[in-house]
Order: structure tokens, then C-alpha cells, then sequence
């Protein structure tokens, strides 16, 4: 049984924890420890989950008997937590963006090769079946060669204001957000990024004291000319009816494909909270017929393929067989940062970049 610890138990590290929770509940792992910097979360975990917590992830990696660890502290927190993980010999599960800077990944791949350690990077819109349907229709032609695309990925202010004040400021709608997006799309294209020219406005976070951007708009270029426009920002109104509001559309010389990944078809209108759509796609509770509490969706499935790996990886084998899956292995973490590394060069001196 595989012996994991997570490292982060805020908001996604949550997701983390239900993963492994219902993980070991089928005898695949042993959920051992969570560290985090918040007494009140690791307490609040405990309670929960019933997993030991520890305010210092170096301790919790000394005192703990672990085969891995789950990584979910905000963006620039990534580099130290992650190299010190490898170099305690612990397998790695890794949010996005593996880091802030392609240095800083690539520390981190010569880290994980040196230490022979296995190395995946969460990017879950990978695993959403509406995604991996496009990809599919991309890679066998039914578009043709695509021309050009647009994405848009929009979270409520509550996100910047409410969520994340303390460190939104060392963080941007793109490392945040485009990450996601500039990843899925260079694994649907299976083409390489070229150049990007980003352009940015500070204004309404400014104006709260929060120190960051709230839109960015950024055009990059992939090989053979494909073109595509992404749009992210962290400024939607208080009640809009979703948290994230996102979408993309590719062009083809033979086709399009248009994919709302914010409204799947099912909205409420309840007293307290007003209008909602649900992605149960992402997140969904559900009963078995014991009565017992089971999470589906790709938000779990991202969580899991780790879990999948390393039991392939403990039967003998070949981690570089994974290359090229939909898993995400430390390359890609390093090409979506150098993506966004790119867009904020861009933002900051008004030039295309090249990659």
C-alpha cells in the first residue's frame, strides 16, 4: 500500500485529502499526514479526515514513514516545498504551475531525475471528457489543421478579495488561471508555443489594496502558425452564478469545436445564494447504494492518476511510458511556465516574446 502525505490543505488541498480519503477507504493508499502553516485547517482536516497534521512540512517529512507526497501550497510556495519532498526521496504530485519561473522547474526536474524520483504536475482539465473529446477530434484530423482559437477562463472577485488576499498579489489571472488553459491547449494542438504579446490592466484590485493584475489578454502563436487568444481575469461580479466562468473554441480548415466549460446545463435559483450552474463534471457527491459518501469527477480523477502511476511504476513499469499520456510529467510543467513566464515578460516590456 502506498503511503502518501499531503502538503497544503486549503482550498484544493481539500481535494487532495477526499481523493486519498476514498483512495484508502479501497485499500490502495494509506492517507498518513497533512502539513500546513494554519493550525485552524490542519485541526478543521483532522477533524474531518482523521489525518495527522504537522505545522512544518520538513518535520512531517522526517517524522513520517512516506512513499509520496501531494503538493497544494499557493503558486510561489511550489520550488522549496517540492525540492525539499524529492530530496527526501518522497514520489511527487505537484498543482500547477509546477513553478513561477522555467529555472525553478528545471531545478526541479534535475532534482527528481537525480534522486530517481517520479514527478507529475496536476493539470486537471486534462481530464475533463469534453477536453479529452476535443483532443481526439484535433488528433485525427475531423478539424483539419487548426487555424486559430480563444479561450476564457474568469473567476469571481471573490477569488483575489476574499479567498486568497495575502498571496494573489505574488500571484496573476495568468499563473492563477492561463495555466490551465495554455497547458490543454498545447496538449490538444500537440504543438509547441512559439511567441506571446500579452497585454494587462490593473485597476480594480489596485483600488482594494490588493496589488495585481486583473485581466490579462495574450495571443501566443504555436508551430505551423496556429494562433490562440486567452483571456483571463479574477474581477467577475459578486453574484455571478459561477465561481469560474470559462470556455474555449478551436478553428479548423475543416471544423470547429466549442466547449462551455461554465454552463453544463444545470442551474438553480435558491433563496440564499440566488442563481447557480453546477459542473458536476468537476466535483460531484454522490451515494452508493450502502448509503456510503463517494466524490467523482475529472477534479478526483487528476488526483488519482498519480495513485495509478505510482502502482504501474511499483509493478516494474517504465515511468518515460507515460510521456506523451494524459498525465503531465515535469516537460509539461516546465512548458505551460515558460508560457506564462513569457506572457508577464511581455506585459512588462510591450514586445512579443519568443519561447
Amino acid at each position: 500500500m502506498i503511503k502518501i502525505g499531503v502538503i497544503g490543505g486549503g482550498k484544493f488541498g481539500t481535494n487532495h485529502l477526499i481523493t486519498l480519503n476514498q483512495l484508502e477507504r479501497q485499500g490502495r493508499v494509506k492517507l498518513v499526514a497533512l502539513a500546513d502553516l494554519s493550525p485552524a485547517i490542519l485541526e478543521a482536516q483532522n477533524k474531518k479526515f482523521g489525518v495527522k497534521g504537522y505545522r512544518d512540512h520538513q518535520e512531517m517529512l522526517r517524522q513520517e514513514e512516506l512513499d509520496a507526497v501531494t503538493i497544494a501550497t499557493p503558486d510561489f510556495a511550489h520550488l522549496q516545498v517540492t525540492l525539499d519532498s524529492i530530496r527526501a526521496g518522497k514520489n511527487v504530485l505537484v498543482e500547477k504551475p509546477l513553478d513561477i519561473t522555467a529555472e525553478g522547474c528545471r531545478e526541479i526536474i534535475q532534482a527528481a531525475q537525480e534522486h530517481k524520483i517520479f514527478l507529475e504536475v496536476d493539470f486537471h482539465k486534462r481530464y475533463d471528457p469534453y477536453h479529452q473529446e476535443t483532443k481526439r477530434l484535433v488528433q485525427e484530423g475531423a478539424l483539419g489543421e487548426i487555424q486559430y482559437g480563444y479561450v476564457h477562463m474568469e473567476d469571481k472577485i471573490i477569488v483575489p478579495r476574499d479567498w486568497f488576499p495575502g498571496w494573489a498579489p505574488r500571484s496573476s489571472p495568468a499563473w492563477f488561471l492561463g495555466v490551465h488553459f495554455y497547458d490543454l491547449i498545447r496538449w490538444i494542438l500537440k504543438k509547441e508555443p512559439k511567441t506571446v504579446f500579452a497585454t494587462g490592466i490593473k485597476r480594480v484590485l489596485a483600488g482594494l489594496g490588493i496589488d495585481t493584475y486583473d485581466s490579462i489578454q495574450t495571443k501566443i502563436e504555436f508551430e505551423t502558425g496556429t494562433t490562440v487568444t486567452f483571456d483571463t481575469s479574477w474581477i467577475l461580479p459578486d453574484n455571478f452564478e459561477a465561481v469560474v466562468n470559462q470556455g474555449f473554441r478551436l478553428v479548423g480548415d475543416k471544423g470547429i469545436a466549442e466547449v462551455d466549460s461554465q454552463d453544463r446545463g444545470m442551474r438553480t435559483c435558491l433563496n440564499q445564494v440566488g442563481m447557480q450552474t453546477h459542473n458536476l463534471g468537476f466535483l460531484q457527491e454522490k451515494k452508493d447504494k450502502w448509503g456510503n459518501t463517494t466524490f467523482a469527477g475529472y477534479g478526483i480523477e487528476s488526483i488519482a492518476d498519480f495513485v495509478d502511476n505510482l502502482e504501474f511504476i511499483n509493478k516494474g513499469g517504465d515511468a518515460q511510458q507515460l510521456s506523451g499520456t494524459i498525465t503531465a510529467l515535469g516537460a509539461d510543467g516546465l512548458a505551460a511556465t515558460k508560457m506564462a513566464a513569457a506572457v508577464h515578460e511581455s506585459l512588462e516590456n510591450g514586445k512579443i516574446i519568443k519561447i
